[in-house]
């Protein structure tokens, strides 16, 4: 009795393995019919238009020193190519709107400071020397990531959906493997390493010298 139901069991295993299978397979073939759709995506990187805001906090900061919080932002907006197959619809990359670069620059100055004093400007002056090195990294990047864009939205390959209904997620889906690829996560590793540079070059630099006179 238990020989027959192990038996009984495995085929019913069996067939449920061949079903998943056929699944698969089909799945498979469907994909595979998409690659014939992939296009050569076409890409543009812009910068954002960014602005600064300065504020002073209650509470007292380094007096000699302000501080940039600096809004990196990258945003993708892709046009999905959208083929009818048999069965279904193949939705692939066409185009690529990137914004990559910095939005927004807080400057944080010391409440001692009285708005547009010596010490106040001084110190403004030197935070603005953070914010042109934080500007010169996209700068000196915009080939670079133009490349990174382009080979990530390259390389991602049409996506088979079975309804149209689909087609939106499919397309989210794309957007996420276009962020997350590794040529995307490398560049933006590079740009905050940069940053880092560039931002202690700027304090090494700064004699504070146009603060110290204002203090005499």
């Amino acid at each position: 009795m238990v020989i027959v139901l192990l038996q009984n069991t495995l085929r019913k295993m069996n067939k449920f393995i061949v079903f998943f299978i056929g699944i698969f397979f089909s799945l498979g073939v469907f994909a595979d019919d998409c690659v014939v759709y992939k296009l050569k995506p076409k890409i543009s990187v812009t910068e954002p238009i960014w602005q600064k805001s300065v504020v002073q906090p209650l509470e007292q900061m380094d007096l000699y020193h302000g501080n940039v919080i600096a809004t990196l932002v990258d945003s993708y907006d892709i046009t999905a190519d959208i083929t009818p197959i048999e069965d279904g619809f193949c939705v692939g990359l066409k185009n690529v709107d990137a914004i990559i670069g910095y939005s927004d620059f807080l400057v944080k100055v010391d409440i001692r400071h009285k708005p547009d004093s010596c010490t106040y400007n001084a110190v403004l002056t030197h935070e603005d020397q953070h914010i042109q090195a934080y500007l010169s990294v996209i700068e000196d990047f915009k080939s670079e990531l133009e490349e990174n864009v382009f080979s990530a939205a390259n390389s991602i390959m049409p996506i088979f959906v079975s309804s149209y209904d689909e087609v939106e997620n499919a397309i989210n889906i794309l957007n996420d493997k276009l962020q997350n690829h590794p040529d995307m996560v490398l560049i933006k590793q590079k740009i905050l390493a940069a940053e880092e540079i560039r931002n202690r070059r700027v304090d090494e630099s700064s004699t504070s010298e146009t603060l110290k006179k204002c203090f005499e």
